[in-house]
């Protein structure tokens, strides 16, 4: 048996879902296998071939039951009334020996009712880049996706020009979003919305006695998890409804990237043209994303007029959770177990000489945890010299701010031009570069003498400066 599946999702009415097999892929091969996640699944196969054909979707396992599922979004603001996985298909649930309950879906495997008019294929760089991304943070201990496997298909998919097909192999705790809220909403499917919402809390949060405790429940976990992503200098670029799960995990790495010299404005998305999804932005635009979710749920409501304050309320509550929640992360950052908010002038001030230092995000934190030439990390090294007394002085009554920070403070990350080099080279079929990055960010806390170029910034000639979507 490849893995224990039970799957709760296609017990769902029909309409929640279609049935669908994955395009057949000419020669199916690992690339890339993720051992310890298997064992926390309690996959026990490790035959290379075997697990290409699965993972590719050419075999399905005992006990699966592949499906795309649909839903809808509002991207960059528009709503779509319906998506659904167009390149995309959940394999099934497995529960693990703990009986914790994972989604495994295959990414790029081909066409689905849901593609419109797209191919369903994915090539490899986005596959690999997801990888990267999404194990890093994994390692940073933040709720996230993860990636089994990447498969190359033997195949060519046609983008810009041809390039190598692969498929990713996606773990999730669910694949349940604010936009599968949002389809059955605008149709105004009272039971869709009714049957949904008990999923999601057989699922995710047994203990929710009504609709407004789920929703006040999953805005506590997103403003947790903005906050972390913010503490990484994490930019998701994409950040649509379709892309902001019900779980509070980081899910769809398409344009991510994490920001170099500090800017609030800071976008690599290629397709965010007027800066929606900036870093800055994204605390803002995760309290629009729950406005719409509130909105679905608030159907269920008996007498929803009534209700509507109590929401709104709610709602509007909301930034101060996010900002509370960021006051901690950025304090660990800066060697504080506990910030209170009279530590937010010294933490937003050194966020401001930073942006106007150019300071790179993760080396200046960094430096701060070694206590090591922090000052060089700026342009103007003034700005860091009149800051650190008033720093040096807070950190005075702490127990041990150096082991805070080391601990809030990564020492590398997948840097945008490290990521496009791994990839370029696997489109040759050198895959080392790949490995050696992911054996990197996979133990970001270390301070690996063998990973110090990865530490580097890029340069003006090999710098990424934009980022892509995997379609």
């Amino acid at each position: 048996m490849f893995a224990q599946f039970d799957n709760s999702y296609t017990r769902l009415p029909a309409r929640f879902f279609t049935r669908v097999s994955a395009d057949a892929a000419r020669a199916p091969r690992l690339l890339a296998f993720n051992d310890r996640l298997a064992d926390r699944l309690g996959i026990t196969e490790r035959d290379p071939d075997r697990l290409a054909r699965i993972l590719s979707g050419q075999d399905v396992p005992t006990g699966a039951d592949p499906i795309a599922q649909v839903y809808a979004g509002h991207q960059f603001g528009g709503f779509s009334p319906q998506l659904g996985d167009g390149r995309a298909l959940l394999l099934g649930e497995v529960v693990a020996p703990d009986g914790a309950r994972f989604d495994l879906a295959l990414k790029g495997s081909g066409r689905t009712p849901y593609s419109r008019a797209g191919d369903g294929k994915a090539w490899l760089g986005p596959v690999l880049r997801e990888y990267l991304l999404s194990e890093f943070m994994a390692a940073t201990g933040l709720p996230t996706t993860r990636a089994l496997a990447a498969v190359a298909t033997g195949e060519v998919v046609l983008r810009e020009r041809p390039l190598p097909g692969a498929i990713l192999t996606r773990v999730a705790a669910s694949h349940l979003r604010v936009g599968t809220f949002e389809y059955f909403a605008a149709r105004r499917d009272r039971d869709g919305v009714g049957a949904l919402y008990d999923h999601t809390r057989a699922r995710h949060y047994p203990d929710v006695a009504t609709p407004f405790d789920l929703i006040d429940a999953v805005i506590g976990r997103q403003a947790t998890l903005i906050a972390r992503w913010l503490g990484l200098g994490f930019i998701h670029g994409v950040m649509n409804t379709d892309n902001t799960t019900l779980s509070g995990e980081t899910i769809d790495y398409g344009p991510a990237a994490f920001m170099e010299a500090y800017h609030v404005d800071t976008v690599y998305s290629s397709i965010d043209s007027f800066g929606r999804y900036a870093y800055g932005n994204q605390a803002q635009i995760i309290v629009w994303n729950m406005a719409q979710l509130a909105s679905a749920l608030l159907m269920l409501e008996d007498d929803a007029s009534a209700a509507l304050p109590r929401w709104q309320a709610l709602l509007n509550g909301m930034p101060a959770r996010i900002d509370a929640a960021r006051m901690a992360v950025f304090g660990r950052k800066i060697g504080l177990a506990d910030a209170t908010p009279d530590d937010a002038g010294l933490i937003d001030g050194l966020l401001a000489i930073m942006q106007r230092g150019q300071a790179d995000f993760t080396n200046t934190f960094r430096a701060l945890a070694d206590d090591m030439n922090v000052r060089d990390h700026f342009l103007d090294p003034g700005l860091f010299d009149a800051f650190a007394p008033a720093w040096r002085a807070r950190l005075a009554s702490e127990a041990d701010p150096q082991a805070v920070m080391r601990i809030a403070n990564p020492v590398l990350i997948p840097r945008n031009h490290r990521v496009e080099e791994a990839i370029q080279a696997a489109v040759t079929g050198d895959m080392a570069p790949f490995e050696r990055l992911l054996a990197a960010v996979t133990d970001p806390f270390t301070d690996h003498t063998a990973h110090a170029d990865l530490k580097i910034p890029a340069s003006p000639e090999n710098a990424v400066t934009q980022t892509f979507c995997g379609t």
